[in-house]
């Protein structure tokens, strides 16, 4: 029969400190990308800095033992409603392959096993990402819409200058801790691990939905840009205006003093 393995990621909101976190896991293995540790069920936790944690082998009933644990040790941690799923089968094959949803390949080592986890754990914190930035986009949409309706942008700038602020930020966010997509330490010295991980990387179309968020965020971002200096224009005709105002309610003030 067939021996199978269960990935399951989960993202956070915030990012994670493995320096930190190892003070609560004396018992695990830390590298510059990830922290991992071996369960009494036999299964293996991988927690990641930029806010996942893959469980491989973790029965679904330990799984919120683990969270806990990682909740114990990381105050003021919130999931983020963002996961993913990934079922590796091991079968005789020349070489690791997708085949209806499922990794199949001949053996998983331990390197395989790490590339797995990183790559699973890069679409959930995906799908946070998306989940922000679609947001932001239908805002945008929403005030481009009433340029377009009503002709004019909003006079009240503070607002658009937080949006504006949050766009640039989230964008910095996605294009640092998404520097992860680069190949992981292991695929560099096993030829399998380099075959899993770019077979994963299709499968979940990582690349794809990198540059799909940041042409977004660099669309939010132009567009709020845009709105902006079309209300400070529209601010300095009227305060233009208001002095013209003032000053023709001053001539005739002179006026009818004579």
């Amino acid at each position: 029969m067939a021996a199978t393995h269960q990935f399951h990621a989960i993202a956070f909101v915030e990012n994670l400190s493995l320096k930190e976190l190892a003070i609560a896991y004396p018992d695990a293995h830390r590298s510059a990308h990830e922290l991992w540790y071996s369960t009494p069920s036999g299964g293996t936790v991988f927690v990641y800095p930029f806010g996942a944690i893959t469980l491989s082998g973790v029965p679904p009933a330990e799984r919120e033992a683990h969270l806990t644990r990682l909740r114990a040790a990381k105050s003021g941690l919130h999931e983020a409603n963002a996961s993913e799923d990934l079922v590796v089968r091991e079968e005789p094959v020349g070489q690791p392959d997708m085949l209806d949803g499922e990794l199949v390949l001949d053996r998983l080592s331990s390197e395989g096993a790490r590339v797995v986890a990183m790559t699973v754990a890069q679409s959930a914190a995906m799908e946070y990402y998306e989940r922000i930035v679609d947001e932001m986009f239908s805002g945008t949409d929403h005030l481009v819409e009433r340029l377009e309706v009503s002709g004019r942008a909003p006079l009240g700038t503070r607002p658009l200058h937080r949006f504006i602020g949050t766009a640039i930020g989230t964008r910095n966010e996605v294009l640092s801790i998404l520097h992860l997509l680069d190949k992981p330490d292991a695929v560099w010295e096993d030829a399998t691990a380099n075959r899993i991980y770019e077979q994963l990387r299709a499968e979940f179309d990582l690349a794809d939905r990198y540059l799909a968020l940041e042409h977004k965020l660099r669309s939010v971002q132009e567009a709020l840009e845009l709105v902006l200096d079309i209300s400070r224009d529209y601010r300095l005709v009227a305060l233009e205006l208001a002095v013209v105002v003032l000053i023709i309610v001053e001539i005739v003030v002179g006026l009818t003093r004579h």
